[in-house]
């Protein structure tokens, strides 16, 4: 399971380079390159003292870092941020330098790779497309591809793939993600890659579950969509998404090629966790599945983009058809996707949002569809995971409704709370509807059907085939566990004392889970 939950522990900057570099970062990120938009100031003024974990122990005081701290902490040298209020973006800025052992500034508008995030795009590229009858949402996929038809496989029952289920994850693909690769590397074509050719690394793109049945995240469902984003235009998708995306909402520096290819300049290279650049010479990885990963991007273009899909959702702007622009904010079952952004909330806590995680580059976009509110997060460094959660909180706090506050743990008496009644072993019960369970089955238990839970005398936890993960006490019979997804564990205990079950959650997915003997 890849995790990019911001609980990870990390070792502190202990060596002298670091601290040199520490020191450079700290000067660095002090003053942003701030784009020329009307009001910086206030709007970007949560990351001066905003920055906060997801979670905090009873008692303990509420840190509220500074950017320039956590870039120094996470050892991430550049950071790129914009803030959209109203449907249009009002603020944004570069913070740090594009490499650590230089002194260049990142600015508004420093081209980041934003991995997932071009999944949005490429969305949205799509759209257009349907908008102007090219594609069709619900048609069979294979009646549109051209050249390359996706292979019925002997174990999935005979049923048609849409781009409506490419978009939302539930076409039962397989390859959730793509490897980064090196300059100099050899890399595929998106035909080898669909075939799992060398130099792709990745196996085949095919069936792995029944169309429809629930939600299995695909980066290979995402590189199907391109290529019928090209069988129906005749040009590669920078040439759709240049004419749909691109040039309609003026992301002028934004592209899915190589940006040295495009001879852009201004790029954010890449960095380890020590803070050390990576894929020297150039300095960044080539990302050759383009649509699922590929797209390079700047705070002030991706700003731009999330301010016109918010518009577009309220009905202020035509760059979407407001009915299209609905159905890519509504989720399809049984997922927590629409076509293409993740959804969640209801009221003026209805966001879309979506990350973006390759080896150096980590980012992440969010939009409120009620309110207007919007935020874009780019990072160039392998820790930016961590950061870009701390950079959200802070920015989500400022605009104040209430969406991804802060927890805290209790105190709990663990003997007084019968807590060691709750180890035990457990098994989901498959009645619960797909429906319901949503995105638990794509980033938990897809497959994993039963669960461990052990006390050691002090702390329960939850015992995966691949991990053991602390669960924290929010309530007597409710904790989370942070370095799981987060996820939420809530045990039932009835009447004659006896602990029956457990409901797991992550976001708004529910599972049930019976205990039963230990095996």
């Amino acid at each position: 399971m890849h995790r990019t939950s911001a609980f990870f522990p990390r070792p502190a900057i202990a060596s002298s380079f670091h601290a040199v570099l520490a020191g450079l970062w700290l000067a660095a990120a002090a003053l942003p390159v701030l784009a020329q938009q009307a009001g910086n100031a206030s709007s970007l003024a949560a990351l001066e003292h905003g920055l906060r974990p997801n979670l905090l122990p009873a008692g303990t005081p509420e840190p509220r870092w500074s950017l320039r701290e956590r870039m120094a902490h996470h050892r991430v040298p550049g950071v790129a941020v914009a803030v959209i209020r109203d449907g249009r973006l009002v603020a944004a800025a570069g913070y740090g330098v594009l490499r650590a052992d230089g002194n260049t500034p990142v600015d508004a508008d420093t081209l980041f790779n934003v991995g997932s995030i071009s999944k949005v795009v490429t969305a949205a590229v799509s759209l257009r497309l349907v908008a102007k009858g090219r594609m069709d949402l619900d048609a069979d996929i294979n009646q549109v591809l051209r050249g390359w038809r996706l292979p019925a496989w002997r174990e999935v029952p005979p049923a048609p793939v849409n781009l409506r289920m490419l978009m939302s994850h539930t076409a039962g693909l397989n390859v959730h993600g793509f490897p980064d690769y090196l300059p100099g590397e050899a890399t595929p074509t998106l035909l080898q890659t669909l075939e799992g050719l060398p130099p792709a690394r990745t196996p085949a793109i095919r069936l792995q579950h029944r169309p429809g049945r629930l939600v299995d995240y695909s980066g290979g469902g995402t590189l199907i969509q391109q290529r019928m984003i090209e069988d129906v235009s005749g040009a590669p998708l920078e040439t759709s998404g240049r004419a749909e995306v691109f040039t309609p909402l003026g992301m002028a520096r934004s592209t899915f090629r190589d940006p040295a290819d495009a001879a852009r300049g201004n790029v954010a290279s890449a960095h380890d966790a020590e803070g050390h650049p990576v894929a020297l010479p150039r300095g960044w990885q080539t990302f050759p599945q383009e649509a699922p990963a590929g797209l390079w991007t700047s705070a002030h273009d991706l700003g731009a983009f999330v301010g016109a899909l918010i518009r577009s959702y309220q009905g202020r702007d035509d760059y979407l058809p407001h009915p299209l622009a609905i159905q890519m904010m509504t989720e399809v079952a049984p997922g927590n996707f629409g076509l293409g952004p993740r959804l969640e909330g209801v009221g003026e806590q209805r966001v879309f949002h979506h990350g973006g995680s390759n080896d150096s580059y980590h980012a992440w976009i969010e939009g409120y569809l009620e309110t207007g509110d919007g935020l874009v997060i780019l990072t160039n460094g392998e820790n930016g995971w961590a950061l870009r959660g701390e950079i959200r909180n802070a920015l989500s706090d400022a605009f104040g409704h209430g969406v991804n506050p802060l927890l805290r743990t209790i105190d709990l008496d663990a003997a007084s709370a019968r807590v060691a009644d709750y180890a035990g072993h457990y098994v989901r019960d498959t009645r619960v509807p797909e429906d319901l369970r949503g995105p638990l089955a794509d980033a938990f238990d897809n497959g994993a059907a039963t669960l461990d839970i052990r006390f050691d005398g002090q702390v329960l936890s939850v015992v995966l085939p691949d991990e053991t993960g602390t669960l924290q006490p929010l309530a007597s019979n409710r904790f989370i566990a942070p370095t799981v997804f987060s996820t939420g564990y809530t045990f039932h205990r009835d009447a004659g004392g006896e602990v029956r079950g457990l409901t797991l959650s992550l976001g708004e997915g529910r599972a049930y889970y019976r205990r039963v003997p230990s095996r």
